[in-house]
């Protein structure tokens, strides 16, 4: 079983397929808590803009708020959507190659 996990570890379409799984990873985390972050800075440095009405009951602050909360699921979403697609159909791809090599 061992002989196994090394041959996966190993090979090449093993290791370019966890490099492309870490890049879309990191972008997505970074976009993720650019839009966080960036509003919470917003919220600390100018409450003012964020204050803002929009109409009865509902500020900007408000809407950008619910709109980092739709990114997120946007983004899950975009996640799923390659780990179904691509990300699965190379994972069987390299399963299929070990399985002929052995």
């Amino acid at each position: 079983m061992r002989k196994d996990a090394d041959a996966i570890i190993n090979s090449p379409g093993f290791k370019a397929l966890a490099a492309r799984k870490g890049a879309v990873s990191v972008v997505l985390s970074l976009i993720m808590l650019g839009a966080y972050y960036g509003f919470v800075l917003v919220l600390a440095f100018n409450k003012a803009a964020l204050s803002a009405p929009l109409g009865p009951g509902m500020s900007v602050g408000l809407l950008v708020g619910l709109l980092v909360i739709l990114l997120a699921w946007g983004l899950t979403g975009v996640y799923v959507f390659w780990a179904n697609g691509s990300y699965d159909a190379a994972v069987n791809a390299i399963r299929q190659d070990l399985r002929r090599d052995s």
